[in-house]
């Protein structure tokens, strides 16, 4: 990846951030070569203040920090493409966008994913998501195999609401197991549209 921060006097380029799993455009910053390097060391998008004239790490005070997926450059090398994981919203005014838009995802299971990942540390007392989180990775997959095993014993019956609620239930346990494992659906996803295509 080759970033020309000489293009622009100041040495900084434009960083437009945007939700790695809603696609939803979430604020823009600035970045010189540092911000970038700190950016990949921490795993935390990090921008070049222009008011503070220092790196910030969206979050820092806030603790509402944009988690890094990935980094691309435009064409011309002077604009950054950010995806990221946002936990909470992005704006200072509390909007979830810059642009106080609601970054809820087209389609449900994109929004589930995203209520997993903001109550997974949330009070294991008040929040059954936080509290499967709480009793570990091997709770949450046998579960998952509990789930399914009780999704399996329904479709030999003809009750269709009870099969349907036990699907519901698989799926539900499987997004949480891949949040454990720190995966998502759109990866599940492009893994067979990858099959699909040969």
């Amino acid at each position: 990846m080759k970033i020309d921060f000489d293009k622009y006097a100041d040495g900084l380029v434009p960083a437009v951030v945007q939700d790695y799993q809603t696609h939803k455009v979430l604020m823009l910053g600035f970045m010189n070569a540092e911000a970038v390097e700190k950016t990949m060391e921490l795993q935390k998008v990090t921008f070049f203040s222009r008011s503070k004239q220092r790196l910030w790490t969206k979050g820092e005070e806030s603790g509402h920090f944009l988690h890094l997926k990935s980094i691309a450059v435009d064409c011309d090398n002077d604009t950054v493409l950010i995806k990221a994981i946002p936990e909470g919203p992005t704006c200072h005014t509390g909007a979830d966008t810059c642009w106080n838009e609601k970054n809820h995802a087209d389609h449900f299971l994109t929004y589930l994913e995203q209520i997993i990942e903001l109550r997974k540390k949330g009070n294991p007392e008040e929040s059954y998501v936080a509290r499967m989180f709480a009793k570990g990775i091997n709770k949450i997959a046998q579960k998952v195999g509990e789930e399914a095993v009780e999704m399996v014993i329904e479709a030999k019956d003809n009750n269709a609401d009870l099969f349907l609620n036990e699907s519901a239930d698989l799926l539900f346990h499987y997004l949480l197991l891949l949040n454990a494992k720190g995966h998502n659906l759109a990866e599940v996803l492009q893994i067979l549209q990858s099959r699909h295509s040969k």
